[in-house]
């Protein structure tokens, strides 16, 4: 069975602002172990549904399209964000 991975969109640390904060994304888990291409040396797999990222505005949205088509899922919030509120003049003490 398929196991997919509910994220939640982080804020850039360049980032002041909340702009893409709440958003979700769904990706899905490789079921098999990535190999090495003899000739050109690079790797891949052939399950090509890791390269697939959907986009969702709510948790439960993506919950309810795992439920749907019948995915296992298991959800990663993002860290919280501390903020470390700072003075210009802070830096001349």
């Amino acid at each position: 069975m398929t196991t997919a991975r509910i994220i939640e969109q982080d804020r850039k640390t360049t980032q002041s602002g909340r702009a893409k904060s709440g958003k979700w994304s769904l990706e899905f888990e490789s079921g098999r172990a990535q190999a090495h291409d003899p000739l050109t040396g690079w790797v891949g797999a052939a399950d090509t549904r890791t390269q697939v990222r959907l986009a969702f505005d709510s948790k439960e949205a993506a919950i309810a399209y795992c439920d749907k088509h019948g995915l296992n899922y298991h959800v990663v919030p993002a860290p919280p964000v501390k903020l470390k509120l700072q003075a210009y003049a802070d830096n001349f003490r």
